[in-house]
């Protein structure tokens, strides 16, 4: 299990269910390690900011992260994590590897901007 603060996806079968029932969705998958822990603390940090989008974690280790280490959007990564943005079960945007709160956010306000109307 990862210590974060994220929601956490332990199986195949939770993810199928939370990407096909959950507009937009972010999931970190990695480790407790020195690139995947600074990606855990920035989503922690903006899930209140960005409601319309949950926020989750997935254990690179676990045989059931399978789900993502075999996405074809990953195929040429060579570091964690792995972070994918879904938006109606599809993934939009795939990274590896530390990311800075800003990039974060240009995926998140490119990805799943929210329609403001008067």
């Amino acid at each position: 299990m990862l210590y974060t603060n994220l929601k956490h996806i332990e199986t195949a079968d939770n993810h199928a269910e939370i990407i096909s029932e959950t507009e937009n969705v972010m999931v970190i998958c990695g480790r407790m390690g020195p690139m995947c822990i600074p990606v855990y603390g920035i989503a922690e940090e903006l899930e209140s900011e960005y409601s319309h989008v949950k926020f989750y974690d997935m254990e690179f280790d676990n045989p059931e992260s399978h789900v993502i280490r075999n996405l074809s959007e990953v195929k040429g990564f060579t570091g964690i994590p792995f972070t994918i943005y879904y938006k109606n079960g599809k993934v939009v945007k795939a990274t590896s590897s530390i990311q800075t709160k800003e990039q974060i956010i240009n995926i998140l306000e490119a990805e799943f901007a929210t329609l403001i109307t008067a």
